[in-house]
């Protein structure tokens, strides 16, 4: 089954679909950083110490629910429609957690955590939205471009959450509940920008007006069978849940390991400040090269990068001092971006009409749901070993993608014999 491109309307339509998608990221990544800089905080400050990181975790699930639901909308109604829903959602969820934070009510603060990391998913959505219609041989930097406003997004948010404690409490709002109402806004600005400037077949499967009916889209499920059949999808789906795996689990331990070993709280932003930055900086660089040199080969690159990084990190975890531990973060943010962009990438380029736009939902339910479930689980493995043991277990998250991409060169090497 062919793939067309969305709507005619030349090169100036098309900059300005890609300019609302990257302007809605940089809101969302505004809106998403404010407001999960002071989520622990928060938490803490209702509840208690060990429930600080439960408001995380429910963001991240949030996110992992949603990108199944987001992406049929996508498949049936468009991008549009899926975006522009998700940010309200979220929209929606920034405001109860300022209203129940005010009323000190803890468990309708978690709905809204819930309901906040609708966000996620819809800045993850939006590297979709970027290829579709797109020539393959522009897709992977077109998608890079929209994934680098999230680098301006991450950096000015918890720049802006002072301000934001000071707006809540003139407001009567609580002090550590007023960096949302700015997260709502923030979201209400990308819910608006995509309701009324998206233009674009978007998600929705591109035919030619001749062709009938549109071909009805598989479920996530089905999907994922689906890619029993294609290897490059099956390792593009399974790279981007161990790869994101990979990076949470050290980057979630990195703060109390710093701390541990005497380094300052400001030397511990600093090196997660970078470790972001590193994350999304680099992406148009990294989109060139997956364009000119393939997706499979950057994929694989990205998974070199990953385990030098947590070998960094392992030799860090003897005490390697700031400058290690950050060069360290910095390759572990570099192979994340390399990985989950060609990943990206791969999905994108799905020719299967039925299947492209649920399949990158299921890929993103999944890459969430496991980034949820190891940030629970490295508190015990740095309690039971160190922060060695969290980087033997991050490189052993990345064997079952290193196992399929072993599998794909061999596949490849005949064929270019």
């Amino acid at each position: 089954m062919t793939r067309t491109g969305g709507k005619p309307g030349g090169r100036t339509a098309e900059r300005r679909r890609i300019g609302v998608l990257v302007l809605g990221n940089l809101l969302g990544g505004v809106g998403v950083a404010s407001g999960i800089t002071v989520t622990t905080l928060l938490v803490e400050r209702l509840g208690a110490v060990e429930l600080a990181g439960l408001g995380q975790a429910v963001g991240v699930l949030g996110a992992a629910v949603a990108a199944v639901p987001l992406a049929r909308l996508a498949a049936s109604r468009g991008r549009r429609w899926s975006l522009g829903v998700g940010y309200a959602i979220a929209a929606l969820g920034a405001a109860l957690v300022v209203a129940a934070a005010t009323a000190g009510q803890l468990a309708l603060v978690m709905a809204g955590f819930c309901l906040f990391g609708v966000a996620s998913a819809c800045n993850l959505q939006t590297r979709y939205a970027a290829a579709d219609g797109v020539a393959p041989e522009v897709r992977a930097r077109t998608m890079a471009v929209v994934v680098w406003a999230t680098t301006v997004g991450s950096v000015a948010g918890p720049n802006l959450t002072s301000a934001g404690q000071a707006v809540g409490e003139s407001l009567g709002v609580l002090g550590l509940a007023g960096p949302y109402l700015l997260s709502g806004a923030a979201f209400a600005g990308a819910c608006a920008l995509v309701a009324l400037l998206y233009r674009g077949d978007g998600g929705k499967a591109a035919q030619d007006l001749t062709a009938g009916p549109a071909p009805a889209s598989l479920g996530a499920l089905a999907a994922l069978r689906w890619t029993a059949r294609r290897p490059d999808a099956l390792f593009a789906v399974v790279l981007l849940a161990t790869a994101h795996s990979t990076m949470i689990t050290v980057m979630v331990m990195t703060p109390l390991h710093m701390q541990h070993h005497g380094m300052s709280l400001r030397i511990v932003g600093v090196v997660i400040s970078v470790h972001i930055a590193a994350m999304y900086g680099l992406s148009p660089l990294f989109g060139r090269l997956a364009d000119r040199r393939g997706p499979l080969p950057t994929a694989f690159l990205g998974i070199g990068v990953l385990f030098a990084a947590v070998a960094l990190g392992y030799a860090a975890a003897s005490g390697g001092g700031e400058a290690l531990t950050a060069t360290a973060l910095v390759v572990l943010g570099l192979g994340w971006s390399l990985s989950t962009l060609s990943a990206s990438a791969l999905l994108a380029a799905v020719d299967d009409d039925r299947v492209r736009v649920p399949l990158q939902g299921a890929a993103d339910a999944g890459m969430s749901y496991a980034g949820a479930a190891v940030a629970a689980l490295a508190g015990p493995v740095l309690a039971f070993g160190g922060f060695r043991a969290v980087n033997l277990a991050g490189a052993a998250l990345l064997l079952p993608a290193l196992a399929l991409a072993v599998l794909l060169a061999r596949r490849q090497a005949p064929a270019a014999a």
